[in-house]
């Protein structure tokens, strides 16, 4: 009789598996690739955050220790000051007249680039252009020799300088805003793009128009990206500052039309320093932006429509 004989490899005991690291220690690897984000987010940004709410109730001039003032300078800000209240009436019409006005000029563009055949990389990049610049102060201070008398605008319509005029000024910080629609150019691009061809066949077959089809397929399909957009887009114009700034030459006029709410803060903070009266201005920014924020995500149920969720 024969035997077979066994391989060695098979008499071996099967490997065991490797031991998994304890929970303990694979968190700690987690803390230590955390740990500069962390620390970036605690030093400059919740700090200086702590530290501004505590100076928004004192009276603080940069030089002196900070004096406790409770709620004085909330009082003052909403019962006695006009030009608080000046700046906040800029401010929201600034905000009512350059954010439609730039998404709807980013949307034309996408929709015509969406239908270019060739060149589509060199327009892209040439519109979205305006957006890495027009934040600049140089750039700033070109628009303001456009609108300035004698300047671009001046000699092609005869209007005179628009930054010279109380009525006109504030438009003039609005188009530059407008001017930088590249960023959401690109996203409203995307967004069309992942719109079906087929919704448009349909359409189109049951008798819809160019506009038509725009209204019914384009505008609910896109309205994600169109929310998107609309909240980056409001939550950065009530911060605006550089435009009004260099149009203004630093001023906030004529007659303080275009003393925006954050060119007030800084000349209460760092002009007239009162730092205290302008981290409570801060503050009150930042609520509001919160309060619109909620505001557009609680209205949004009404308007923007998600495939996956198959309503509005």
């Amino acid at each position: 009789m024969t035997t077979t004989a066994i391989p060695a490899e098979a008499k071996r005991a099967p490997a065991a598996a490797p031991k998994r690291r304890p929970k303990r220690e694979r968190e700690g690897a987690a803390w230590v690739f955390l740990s500069p984000w962390v620390l970036g987010a605690i030093v400059l940004t919740l700090l200086p955050m702590a530290v501004s709410l505590y100076l928004s109730f004192t009276d603080y001039d940069l030089f002196n220790p900070p004096k406790w003032v409770g709620l004085r300078n909330y009082v003052q800000m909403f019962t006695e000051d006009p030009r608080y209240w000046r700046s906040v009436v800029t401010t929201l019409t600034y905000v009512v007249v350059a954010v439609p006005l730039q998404l709807a000029l980013a949307l034309v563009v996408a929709m015509a680039l969406k239908g270019m055949k060739r060149g589509k990389g060199f327009y892209r990049s040439a519109f979205y252009a305006p957006s890495l610049l027009g934040a600049s102060m140089s750039i700033a201070l070109v628009w303001r020799a456009i609108f300035n008398d004698g300047g671009t605008v001046d000699h092609l319509l005869g209007t005179g300088g628009w930054v010279n005029k109380p009525g006109w000024a504030l438009l003039a910080v609005a188009l530059l805003t407008v001017w930088q629609f590249g960023a959401p150019m690109v996203i409203f691009l995307a967004g069309l793009q992942q719109i079906p061809a087929e919704l448009y066949e349909a359409a189109a077959v049951d008798g819809a128009g160019k506009w038509r089809q725009f209204v019914a397929v384009t505008v609910p399909m896109l309205s994600p990206v169109l929310f998107f957009n609309l909240v980056l887009q409001t939550i950065q114009a009530f911060q605006v500052f550089t435009p009004a700034f260099a149009v203004s030459a630093g001023k906030g006029g004529p007659a303080d039309s275009t003393l925006v709410y954050t060119m007030y803060l800084y000349d209460r903070g760092f002009v007239a320093s009162h730092m205290g009266y302008a981290s409570a201005m801060a503050w009150v920014l930042l609520l509001v932006i919160g309060v619109v924020t909620a505001v557009l995500f609680r209205t949004s149920r009404s308007w923007v429509f998600y495939a996956s969720e198959g309503d509005r």
